[in-house]
């Protein structure tokens, strides 16, 4: 079973950068559609961006033009690269992907554990 490491999260000031990363367990997974979502204390999970197939990518009007969400499909990774950091963005991001063997067709969703983010002013 296909286990989500999240890491990259941690502390930056306003204005600063982070790039999350989420890697599947094993090399012979591999990531077909792959979301990003984040949680603020007290707060409801929301979506942040999601990255499909051939390229096409969507965001949350929120951080449209600040995040960009990317893959490195040799390492079976996806990427949350976060620019221009706001107080705002602080929470706990979760990837959330749909996986399969590369032998396979066969998709099932995972979630990460989850990775804390913390933008200070």
């Amino acid at each position: 079973q296909v286990q989500l490491v999240e890491s990259g999260g941690g502390l930056v000031q306003a204005g600063g950068s982070l790039r999350l990363s989420c890697v599947a367990s094993e090399s012979i997974y591999t990531f077909n559609v792959a979301s990003w979502y984040r949680q603020a204390p007290g707060q409801q999970r929301e979506w942040v961006a999601t990255s499909l197939l051939a390229g096409a990518s969507n965001y949350a009007e929120s951080v449209k033009g600040r995040f960009g969400i990317s893959r490195d499909n040799a390492e079976n990774i996806v990427y949350l690269s976060m620019n221009n950091l706001k107080p705002e963005d602080t929470g706990v991001y979760y990837c959330k992907g749909s996986i399969r063997r590369r032998s396979s067709s066969r998709l099932q969703e995972y979630w990460g554990q989850g990775t804390q983010v913390t933008v200070s002013s």
